[in-house]
């Protein structure tokens, strides 16, 4: 979730592309299965009369193309897999057709003959109208949003956010995701309310109806009364208040009460961030998604438009240090742009550092890019997912080849710029102490550290309660990466979610974390529980919590320190 409060009209975000499972009430599959009839005669319908239009205006030849996509919707085969999926998991007749259709999808676009490749566009292009008859609508798009509305979906996704106006973005709600899903992630950098895991309840709202977003309660009220919209206004104006209250700490250092300090950055999305960053008082940025760059197009981003957009930032924060992390996507996620097939687990698949690695021509125009962008400021690089000492070391390879090249063009970069790694596979918190030999810092990606190291999907809301970031197991992780980098002599931050909850800042800092790294919108309180803090206790903090045997416990020691000394934050 994310905090704060919203209230206005909702926009239904319903792509096509994914069409969320229903269940069906018993009797309800006849009910479907004359909804999918009924959607494919319609289509037939539309592809003919198209068909009709383009042979008067172009001739015949050209509309020749439409008798395929009439072949599609009365394949008599693929009709039947629709129905009898509809049948046997009582499912909604949208799913269950695009279910049956992306697996005929994958099965062409598998094929090594041209023409058969080719059919597979010719049945998205039917699927895609299918299910807008099935839908009785066109999918409604982020990026046509032109007022102010809170944004209701099953699933957002990176692509899908960041189509969106910021400006006309008052919240989101989602029904599937938790706390370190993309759309809480996104909501929190933001600083938009957000309620996501909300399974199932969403079907029913349309876009236009006025809703109220709890982000602190995780509630989604639909026509609120005037009752409940004044006692959330009081809520949120007493929170508006807090938030007024701790601007006057911007330009205070991020020192605990004893005179320690201790470094507090801010994670940013994309370049558009930097202002917002600095303003919240940030002494840098500690990590520099690039993902973005990626989104919403057919092709890959060239190294002067990467280029730019660091520069942008780097000049920006300057001479405070910016921390670029290298391409941290599957390769489910570059699909279009590879032509790679979609993985059934891409979270333990072809991914960030992996993808690099064997797709050197991406990792080195983005290399060229950031060690460029390294002449206008302090720039540091990092690469994620990094498992053991052979990527490393082959990424090391990869960026050293760039120098070389950079040196040879006579291009100006840092000669002395620092590399790093996202310490976010349990393997190489196990093997910290080799790897700090090899690099000069350390970030903990606790998000997809704690996925790893619990075997729990951050994104799956029927097992959220098993994903705990103070998880015993997950702590020695952490005390293990942190001494492992000071027996080394070097730097050791965390930028993952944790780095923003202000209910474990004590713990981290016990732990003997430098760096804090967040969102913008939350690092004012963030520092506020810092400058409330000393390190004695912190300490008698951490050391309590590794004696613990579960993470409900630490958590319970975490929440009544955090309650003694910053309740008005909590």
């Amino acid at each position: 979730m994310s905090p704060g409060i919203a209230h206005g009209i909702a926009f239904v975000h319903r792509p096509d592309d994914d069409p969320p499972p229903r269940k069906v009430t018993a009797g309800g599959s006849d009910v479907e299965v004359e909804r999918l009839r009924d959607a494919l005669c319609a289509t037939r319908k539309q592809i003919v009369e198209l068909q009709e239009r383009v042979e008067e205006s172009l001739g015949a030849k050209d509309a020749a193309i439409f008798e395929a996509h009439v072949m599609v919707v009365e394949d008599g085969v693929m009709i039947d897999e629709v129905e009898k999926m509809i049948r046997r998991e009582s499912c909604n007749a949208e799913h269950a057709f695009h279910t049956v259709i992306h697996r005929y999808i994958r099965s062409l676009g598998e094929m090594e003959d041209p023409y058969l490749r080719e059919r597979a566009v010719d049945i998205h292009d039917v699927g895609r109208r299918v299910i807008h008859n099935l839908l009785g609508r066109e999918p409604a798009a982020l990026g046509a949003l032109d007022a102010p509305r809170i944004v209701l979906a099953h699933n957002l996704t990176p692509s899908d956010t960041v189509q969106a106006r910021r400006e006309f973005l008052l919240g989101f709600a989602t029904e599937v995701g938790g706390k370190t899903s993309h759309t809480a992630i996104m909501a929190r950098s933001l600083n938009i309310p957000a309620v996501v895991g909300l399974h199932g309840k969403l079907t029913a709202i349309e876009s236009g109806s006025e809703v109220l977003l709890d982000g602190y309660g995780g509630l989604l009220i639909v026509d609120p009364s005037e009752q409940t919209l004044f006692e959330y206004g009081a809520v949120e104006a007493r929170r508006k208040r807090i938030d007024e209250d701790l601007t006057g700490l911007r330009d205070t250092a991020a020192a605990m009460r004893d005179g320690r300090p201790v470094m507090l950055s801010a994670n940013i999305e994309q370049s558009d961030d930097i202002a917002q960053a600095l303003a919240s008082g940030a002494e840098g940025v500690g990590l520099f998604r690039t993902e973005f760059l990626y989104f919403n197009r057919d092709d890959l981003p060239v190294e002067d438009e990467q280029f730019a957009e660091y520069r942008i930032v780097v000049e920006a924060a300057n001479p405070k240090p910016v921390i670029i992390r290298t391409l941290d996507l599957g390769g489910d996620k570059l699909h279009d742009q590879l032509h790679t097939d979609r993985e059934d687990n891409p979270f333990l698949g072809w991914r960030a550092i992996r993808v690099c690695l064997e797709r050197r021509d991406i990792f080195k125009t983005q290399l060229r890019a950031i060690l460029r962008a390294s002449a206008y400021g302090k720039v540091k690089i990092m690469f994620p997912m990094i498992s053991g000492l052979p990527e490393l070391r082959d990424a090391k390879g990869v960026l050293e080849e760039c120098r070389a090249e950079l040196r040879a063009e006579n291009v100006a970069f840092d000669e002395m710029i620092e590399t790093g790694i996202m310490i976010e596979v349990p393997s190489a918190a196990m093997i910290a102490d080799l790897l700090a030999k090899e690099v000069s810092f350390f970030s903990l990606g606790t998000n997809d550290l704690v996925q790893y190291a619990t075997a729990v999907d951050r994104t799956n809301e029927r097992i959220a309660h098993l994903y705990e970031p103070t998880h015993p197991g997950v702590l020695r992780l952490i005390k293990m990466t942190v001494d492992a980098a000071h027996a080394a002599g070097i730097h050791v931050g965390i930028c993952g979610e944790m780095g923003g909850d202000i209910s474990v800042t004590p713990l981290l800092i016990g732990l003997g974390v430098d760096e804090l790294s967040c969102g913008a919108a939350v690092l004012p309180h963030v520092k506020r529980a810092i400058r409330s803090l000393d390190m004695a206790a912190c300490r008698a903090l951490a050391e309590s919590a590794l004696q613990c045997d579960t993470g409900a416990a630490v958590q319970s020691q975490c929440d009544e320190l955090a309650r003694a000394h910053y309740a008005e934050l909590l």
